[in-house]
């Protein structure tokens, strides 16, 4: 089996909990629907009490039979009466127990959407989307599921309780005989509590790889296309699919001999129990009705001790999945704050003292690394690829924590500020932005929540009638798909422009907007940014000289040091790493 699950690792913010722990915590959330539990346990109680009348009644029945007395009147309908009233408490019972396990799900959801929505951009880089999306919502309804089964268990061992209480009433010899073969049953069940618990853990895990799969796969399927690679990713989502076959396969062989076991032992008991009751009955210990009870009492008993019994096994895959969900609720976070300054209106002077980091447990991008960006300045960065230039803007943009050193925004360290007020100062546009499902309205207001249409009307007039008409064909309220499908690069930069205008950061850092468009447009949208960067300090990660020359000043990365800074006619003249980039990349954009 270790062989099977070998290629099922847990995820790095993955933790074990005990059972004790586990159940503990099940039961603070369900504290919540107290008055769902009451009622359900006041149903449970009611439709227990007549069930186990019945055979009760019936037994009497019997014996005023062999007395030679018919059965009375008011027995029988006494039978029907509590049959359908017990049928009537148990629909109640699971209508409550519906409505009940319903919220412990939303509850739990909401709890793990709310951790997935809170965790960091490098928490992201680290975990796939499908496996996380896999915990929010397959986990938690699989743990829904238990907890149905968990529910209407419990009203079956109330019955036993009740009908073995009877039977030792009856006759405390053959309550024992009763109670002797529990263990057996119980014993048998939880020798398959470990295996079973790893099996249930290796399929929610192998769920979750199928679901990565699958979302990755439909996320590249346009590249996939391109390079006529549909096979090979068919193939991919193929051996997955098989491993998922073979964990499924070990699971329902596992909990396929459980359930033979223990039905085997029952029935053992069940000829124990027969033919002592029969002795009994032939000595004068046991009346006929007396003997007809036990029977039935017994029938009733073994069912949900068997079903007690067996549903551990089934238990287990709630505990697996619960202890998922609490996994990524219970996760660090990457970014930590040490404080909760507020942070209205920055000036944008930032600042990095002596900065270290590095991803993970790789190499380090950063060793003591210094660096100034005056209020109002804008500062282009260029350097060869692996040279911190993006990692720079991520960790001021507050993406990443780092190992050491201050980073210093407005003379206050940036760890110290109420993180969700500075993110809010400040503005990022990638190299490739998102586009959301929704209206070409809806996706540009998408950049300050609370923005109305006055305020999209005035990002598109700040962005220039000239450049958006040519460039975005399309009203305001045309729908756009998501992932933005339909919508060329430089129509994504003009949303993400737009979003900008709308949300008004004090600090704005760029991943070279103009890099993936035509001349045509790149001149249309660097005239929006030169309105966008007035007044606001500017990080730009540049890859077209337009954009090196509108910056105040030039920085010059190389293996996460600065190599070089200055105005632009400056740094050429100096020849050296900055004049060996313009003439490597730069130089043929003059005549473009």
């Amino acid at each position: 089996m270790s062989d099977l699950f070998a290629g099922l690792h847990a995820d790095a913010y993955d933790r074990v909990y005990g059972n004790r722990r586990l159940l503990a915590r099940i039961l603070r959330q369900l504290r919540a629907h107290r008055a769902g539990m009451v009622g359900s346990a006041l149903l449970v109680a009611g439709s227990v009490l007549l069930t186990a009348s019945v055979p009760i009644v019936v037994s009497r029945l019997i014996d005023q039979a062999g007395g030679g007395s018919g059965p009375g009147l008011l027995l029988c309908l006494f039978v029907v009466a509590a049959a359908v009233l017990a049928w009537a408490m148990n629909w109640a019972r699971q209508a409550i127990t519906a409505r009940l396990v319903g919220g412990m799900v939303y509850q739990l959801q909401s709890e793990a959407a709310d951790a997935a929505l809170a965790k960091d951009v490098a928490f992201y880089d680290e975990n796939s989307v499908g496996k996380v999306l896999s915990r929010v919502t397959g986990d938690t309804e699989g743990f829904g599921s238990v907890l149905t089964l968990t529910l209407n268990l419990i009203s079956q061992l109330f019955l036993v309780v009740l009908l073995g209480g009877v039977v030792f009433w009856i006759d405390p010899g053959l309550g024992l005989v009763i109670v002797a073969a529990l263990p057996f049953l119980l014993g048998t069940a939880l020798a398959f509590r470990r295996v079973a618990r790893t099996a249930a853990s290796a399929t929610r895990r192998v769920m979750a790889k199928v679901n990565a799969n699958v979302h990755e796969t439909m996320l590249g399927i346009a590249v996939a296309k391109n390079f006529g690679r549909e096979q090979a990713v068919y193939g991919d989502f193929d051996e997955v699919n098989r491993l998922s076959y073979r964990v499924y396969v070990r699971q329902g062989l596992i909990y396929a001999v459980i359930l033979p076991v223990l039905t085997l032992l029952a029935g053992l008991a069940t000829a124990v129990v027969l033919y002592q009751g029969g002795r009994f009955a032939v000595l004068g210990r046991l009346s006929a009705g007396e003997w007809y009870f036990a029977l039935q009492a017994l029938g009733m008993l073994w069912q949900p001790v068997t079903q007690a019994a067996s549903f551990w096994s089934l238990f287990q895959q709630g505990l697996a999945a619960a202890e998922r969900v609490f996994a990524l609720i219970d996760s660090d976070h990457a970014v930590v704050q040490s404080g909760n300054a507020p942070v209205t209106a920055l000036s944008g002077a930032v600042e990095a003292r002596g900065l270290h980091f590095r991803y993970g447990s790789g190499a380090t991008v950063f060793r003591d690394f210094d660096v100034r960006l005056a209020p109002r300045e804008t500062v282009a960065v260029v350097g060869h690829t692996g040279g911190g230039k993006s990692t720079l803007a991520k960790l001021i943009a507050r993406a990443y924590d780092f190992q050491g050193g201050e980073l210093l925004v407005d003379g206050r360290d940036i760890r110290g500020l109420d993180l969700l007020a500075y993110r809010r100062r400040v503005g990022v546009v990638p190299q490739h932005p998102f586009i959301f499902a929704g209206t070409l309205a809806e996706n540009i207001a998408y950049g300050r929540p609370g923005a109305d249409r006055a305020d999209v009307v005035r990002a598109v007039e700040r962005i220039g009638h000239r450049v958006w008409d040519r460039s975005m064909p399309m009203s305001l309220d045309d729908p756009l798909a998501a992932g933005g499908q339909g919508v060329s690069v430089g129509q994504r930069q003009l949303i993400a422009l737009a979003r900008m205008f709308v949300r008004e950061p004090d600090i704005l850092l760029l991943d070279e907007p103009t890099a993936s468009v035509d001349p045509l447009t790149e001149r249309g949208i660097q005239d929006a940014l030169s309105r966008l960067c007035a007044d606001r300090t500017v990080l730009v990660i540049a890859h077209r000289l337009s954009t090196i020359r509108r910056a105040d000043r030039v920085l010059v990365l190389h293996g996460g040091e600065i190599a070089e800074q200055g105005g632009f006619g400056e740094l050429l003249r100096r020849d050296g790493p900055f004049a060996a980039l313009y003439a490597t990349y730069y130089a043929h954009q003059e005549s473009a």
